[in-house]
């Protein structure tokens, strides 16, 4: 029961965080919109770092008590960075660590120090004079379609390929009980759907990289997305590795590569989660 409570909660702190941020937001939009005597649209024209570091402070600066706001704001969007970036990296060094438990198992320290470095001397370019161009460019290309393109393969192949009853018992065996009709139906048909229909509009339809007058060069999308598709590339050139290493006949490699390698977890009984404290 309190796994749901936690889930619940968790799931609507969120979307009312999120719902008290809009109210938030678009007020201080509007007091800056009858301000300047212009329209709510035209008083951020990017919706990016120009919200963030140009209208916002202007805004709070008029204030009472604007240095304590000032400071309050700040370090929100310094904790919030600092979130994001604990959550990102975290993924990337579980992922390399269980990949390669020999030989990091004891250079752990050195492995995320070196990540770090190497994540630090590529963000440098955000610090430049240009540095807002590369930030927008990064917006636009670094984690829009790309994460949606991983999502999608994701779906199909837990849905799919796994198989929608096999997930069903393991999360019976995780939580107790299998999920419902309603979430196989989104998982297997509704989910890989809507993010095919996503992935396609976004591609027929390029977006138009422009920060504030300044128009990006042509090439520049191009470099957008070789950015974009650097993230998920790996998984169809891992699909093709497999295959081609996979020894047998064709149709005797595809029949191995398009099934699970092995279980993902033991049976696990509900009895088995009920543990006493050791006296």
């Amino acid at each position: 029961m309190r796994r749901e409570c936690d889930a619940i909660v968790t799931s609507l702190v969120n979307c009312l965080t999120s719902f008290m941020s809009g109210f938030v937001i678009f007020t201080v939009l509007g007091y800056m919109a009858e301000k300047r005597n212009v329209n709510v649209e035209d008083v951020a024209r990017d919706k990016g770092p120009s919200l963030l570091f140009i209208t916002y402070p202007e805004a709070i600066a008029n204030m009472t008590g604007s240095t304590f706001f000032a400071i309050i704001f700040f370090v929100m969007m310094i904790t919030l960075g600092l979130d994001s970036t604990f959550g990102g990296l975290e993924a990337i060094i579980t992922a390399v660590m269980d990949e390669y438990p020999d030989y990091l198992a004891n250079r752990r320290e050195l492995f995320v120090l070196g990540l770090v470095v190497v994540c630090f001397l590529g963000s440098l370019s955000t610090l430049t004079n240009g540095g807002a161009y590369v930030v927008k460019l990064l917006e636009e290309f670094g984690v829009g379609s790309s994460i949606i393109a991983i999502g999608f393969l994701e779906a199909i192949a837990v849905s799919w390929f796994y198989g929608i009853t096999r997930f069903s018992n393991d999360i019976k065996s995780m939580l107790g009980y299998s999920p419902g009709l309603f979430w196989k139906v989104c998982w297997v048909a509704i989910s890989p759907a809507f993010l095919a229909y996503i992935i396609v509009s976004s591609l027929l339809k390029p977006p138009r990289l422009q920060l504030f007058d300044y128009k990006y060069p042509d090439w520049s999308i191009t470099v957008g997305y070789i950015i974009g598709a650097s993230s998920f590339m790996w998984i169809p050139i891992y699909m093709v590795y497999k295959l081609v290493w996979t020894p047998g006949s064709l149709k005797q490699r595809l029949a191995v590569c398009l099934r699970p390698e092995r279980t993902i977890m033991p049976e696990i009984h509900t009895d088995s989660l009920n543990m006493s404290p050791v006296p």
